[in-house]
């Protein structure tokens, strides 16, 4: 990391700071603007399977998704200026837009899972090469399948995961901004990062509205492409393991879910974080424990890299663990309705 600041950073610094505040308002008007016609159009009703007691209308992420794009397209174009980054990063709003698109039609009118799936393989494609980890090769082909694999795992854990009041929106908060340890984000990731504070304040519990699919996915290719812009292999697991408290949760529960013979792809109540709800644990609190821990992992990337990360990482699966056997509603217990 540099010593000190240039002038031209410490101008980059305002502006990021500057276009934070300005995003993070802007989200704020156009959720109000926009709650009122999501309720009468997109309201997510109560049933067995909700988190939530009230009807809430979803789809918000949309204001997020508008707000980082619209930056991202005015940095392309150079009418708003950027440090010297990589143009993947300039352009992942971009990038991840027509993913959220897909989720927001999908928010909608209920796409086939073959199409949403289909539209998370071409982001990913797109995701893995602008990474500066590929090169387009004949050799490169198997790693390439597999990072397809992993990129739409992330995007889709993501999307598992958006089922409490800003769990998913302050988590990613975290994970987005611990890439500046070896990113210089750019001014459209910034914005991104302001614009979710925006819609947390009508996200935390109890949550005014719900980012959907839109929202959820387009955050998941945002951090996906992230990791993949680490210049090693060892930053870009680092990075990935800050968000573990939610790729984690989601993952065992899909490896759970499938050992005991159960349908993956149906939805359910079986994360950690749900059963810890069910248990009488408050949104809020469910909520914060992740944040904490997303933290936790944050700082340890910060201050010791990836040996730390994992050391903290493993220690939270043992917590989770413990929560999972001592705190949470069973799963078996719940596998069995």
């Amino acid at each position: 990391m540099q010593k000190y600041f240039t002038p031209f950073a410490l101008f980059f610094l305002i502006l990021a700071l500057l276009l934070f505040i300005l995003s993070a308002c802007t989200n704020w008007l156009l959720l109000w603007v926009m709650i009122p016609f999501l309720r009468g159009r997109l309201l997510d009703l109560p049933n067995a399977r909700s988190s939530h007691c009230q009807p809430t209308p979803r789809g918000g992420g949309v204001s997020f998704v508008l707000v980082a794009s619209t930056v991202s397209a005015l940095a392309s174009i150079g009418i708003i200026g950027s440090a010297s980054v990589a143009p993947a990063l300039i352009l992942a709003p971009l990038i991840a837009l027509p993913l959220a698109l897909v989720g927001f039609l999908d928010d909608f009118y209920n796409l086939p899972a073959s199409w949403r799936y289909a539209a998370q393989i071409v982001t990913a494609l797109v995701v893995i090469l602008v990474s500066p980890l590929f090169t387009t090769s004949l050799y490169q082909l198997p790693l390439c399948l597999l990072l397809i694999v992993a990129v739409t795992a992330v995007i889709n854990f993501i999307n598992f995961t958006d089922g409490l009041d800003g769990l998913v929106a302050s988590c990613m908060v975290t994970a987005i901004i611990s890439a500046s340890h070896f990113l210089t984000i750019s001014l459209p990731v910034w914005s991104l990062v302001g614009a979710l504070f925006g819609f947390l304040v009508w996200n935390w519990s109890p949550a005014k509205i719900f980012m959907g699919d839109v929202g959820s996915t387009f955050l998941g290719a945002v951090f996906a492409l992230l990791v993949l812009q680490a210049t090693t292999w060892s930053d870009s697991l680092a990075l990935l393991l800050v968000a573990a408290p939610l790729l984690g949760d989601a993952c065992l529960c899909v490896l759970r879910r499938f050992f005991t013979g159960q349908c993956v792809f149906e939805a359910h109540r079986l994360h950690l974080f749900q059963r810890l709800h069910q248990a009488g644990w408050s949104h809020a609190r469910v909520s914060s424990l992740y944040i904490f821990a997303t933290a936790v992992l944050s700082i340890a990337l910060l201050l010791g890299g990836l040996p730390w990360v994992i050391s903290l990482a493993v220690l939270e699966v043992f917590i989770g663990f413990w929560l999972d056997q001592r705190v949470a509603v069973p799963f078996v217990e719940l596998s069995s309705k």
